[in-house]
């Protein structure tokens, strides 16, 4: 009797017992390349174990399922859990969902747990593994050519994959690339990946470059470049042998980072500024070439302003010409002839005005000064172009009334005011009006609010039915986003770094709407996949993302109206082209 007592109790004790059910992680702050253990663990032997999407990260091993029973002093205690070892894919606070599971008929599931992925960090090796390890043979290095230039002075940054001759690799992929805030950035393009050998913490390495950029700081002071993160799948021996006596080689997987770089930036000197200096630095030559100078009425020349040598030709603006009144000058057309190897920006940059004479005459045009910062001497040089004549050979003479003075306008003429009615149709109202009680308009106002009963009821259906539709609202939001954002950037249009805000939401609400995706999934390849895949013209897609990526380029590079005029008229006819193929 007492034993069934026991056992009563025991079963009474189990009913009474508090279900627990929750998740543990080693950490909730981890560098980029570090493991993340988690731990689904209950006090119930729960069934159909349901685990979260893992959104952000990458399941390396688990689930491992573990049972542990234990009686002390009379009492049971049990556990049950499920692990999984997490790498992260990218930085940010990712969230982990809840897990479920099943138990006496009902559902039981986790909190969602936060976690904050920083930047790779560097991982001590463990002493006792005596396995060969990728943490000592495997490097991944940022070399800056320059890490305390002036403001426009050219530095590269070249990514170099240093490994050893103990292990091999069999891919990698990138986790985060480098951001280069505050720079204007051009890449070099690698056609092939080449395997060298050099030297590398006084010991031979197999080497592979990686990237090569080349950096123009565009202000002064501490500027940080993000670092490029990479997730490489090694092959590594053991010490163990097969029975042919062979080593035997384990496949591993190792992340590594370049670090952040920090680069201390000069403002270029305000001692012997010269007035009118645009930005150049670098090394120069500047001149200002008419097409001809003497010519007849009605006739056009050309003058081209032009400036070669090395420096940072894409960030700055030439002189403009001052030309008496009686020549007639049009915006210019500008032209680049530019090369962007390791040692920076070399080639040539123009701007060609079309000036037509209005009278007969000689007529001059002053000089032109350039200025550059030259970084060889450290100081400011300034270039002056010669007095241009231009002799006009026949047509009217110029009258006192248009005098020959310096301006860059067009001659205006001044409209003629001329007498102008102020109506020509009278109205007339009758004076002996009919009274409005008792009449239709009376009895149509009267009546109109019932008859309008229907359409209020059938208008909120409507509208309910609308505000259910979640999905459809949010691509309708996204639409509209796209429309806004196209004209804020139109508004822009004179303005070039707000353009290209809102020229690149612009496209990246558009996407939202056509592909439903938000922007954590707004990769390159991600993109043209999901594109292609709703046979969208691939001439097109490969437009749309070089668009895309060039928005973030040209906020930092110099753009005329035209080149701004252009890229919006194209972002307009990508976007109407991929409307109608998707």
């Amino acid at each position: 009797m007492k034993r069934y007592l026991i056992l009563l109790l025991i079963s009474f004790q189990g009913l009474l017992a508090q279900v627990q059910f929750e998740a543990r992680v080693s950490k909730t702050t981890l560098g980029l390349n570090e493991r993340l253990r988690i731990d689904f663990v209950m006090n119930i032997d729960g069934d159909n174990f349901v685990q979260p999407s893992f959104d952000g990260f990458r399941i390396i091993a688990g689930p491992s399922q573990q049972v542990s029973q234990s009686w002390i002093n009379g009492r049971s205690t049990f556990e049950k859990s499920y692990s999984y070892f997490l790498l992260p894919n990218q930085k940010g606070t990712l969230v982990i969902k809840q897990a479920a599971i099943e138990y006496n008929g009902q559902i039981y599931k986790t909190s969602p747990i936060k976690i904050n992925v920083t930047a790779a960090t560097e991982q001590p090796r463990d002493p006792n593994d005596s396995q060969v390890s990728a943490d000592d043979n495997l490097y991944l290095v940022a070399d800056i050519s320059n890490t305390n230039p002036y403001v426009n002075q050219p530095i590269t940054v070249v990514y170099k994959l240093y490994f050893s001759f103990n292990i091999g690799i069999t891919k990698w992929d990138e986790l985060g690339k480098p951001k280069y805030n505050d720079f204007w950035s051009q890449n070099i393009d690698i056609k092939q990946l080449v395997a060298e050998e050099g030297m590398f913490k006084g010991e031979r390495y197999r080497y592979v470059v990686l990237r090569k950029t080349v950096l123009y700081p565009q202000k002064s002071g501490k500027l940080v470049i993000e670092p490029l993160s990479l997730d490489i799948d090694v092959q590594l021996p053991t010490n163990r042998r097969d029975m042919f006596g062979r080593v035997i080689i384990t496949d591993g997987n190792k992340r590594v980072s370049a670090g952040a770089k920090t680069i201390y930036v000069k403002a270029l000197p305000e001692a012997g500024k010269p007035l009118d200096f645009s930005g150049a630095v670098g090394r120069f030559d500047f001149k200002a070439i008419p097409s001809k100078t003497m010519l007849k009425n009605g006739e056009s020349l050309d003058l081209v302003l032009s400036v070669t040598g090395t420096g940072n030709l894409k960030l700055f603006t030439l002189p403009k010409p001052e030309v008496p009144n009686a020549l007639e000058m049009y915006d210019a057309v500008h032209s680049e002839k530019i090369n962007t190897p390791l040692s920076g920006m070399n080639g040539k940059i123009s701007d060609s005005y079309t000036i037509i004479p209005q009278y007969k005459g000689d007529y001059v045009i002053k000089p032109m000064h350039f200025s550059y910062f030259d970084l060889g001497s450290g100081t400011y040089k300034t270039i002056s172009s010669s007095e241009i004549k231009i002799n006009v050979l026949d047509g009217p003479m110029q009258t006192a009334e248009a005098p020959a003075t310096a301006s860059t306008g067009k001659n205006k003429i001044t409209g003629v005011e001329q007498f102008k009615f102020i109506n020509l149709k009278t109205e007339l109202t009758a004076s002996n009006e009919p009274a409005f009680f008792g009449s239709n308009t009376f009895y149509t106002l009267l009546f109109l609010p019932f008859l309008m009963l229907p359409l209020i009821v059938l208008f909120k259906k409507k509208k309910e039915a609308i505000d259910g539709d979640v999905f459809g609202n949010r691509v309708k939001m996204n639409n509209k986003l796209v429309k806004k954002y196209l004209s804020e950037a139109k508004k822009q249009i004179s303005n070039k770094e707000p353009f290209y805000v809102a020229l690149e939401k612009a496209m990246h609400n558009f996407l939202k709407a056509k592909l439903h995706i938000e922007t954590s999934e707004m990769s390159k390849d991600n993109i043209q996949e999901l594109l292609l895949s709703k046979k969208a013209n691939p001439e097109v897609v490969n437009s749309f993302i070089a668009l895309t990526e060039n928005c973030e380029i040209a906020r930092y590079a110099p753009s005329s109206s035209a080149t701004i005029q252009h890229d919006f008229d194209k972002a307009v006819t990508i976007i109407s082209e991929l409307e109608k193929q998707i």
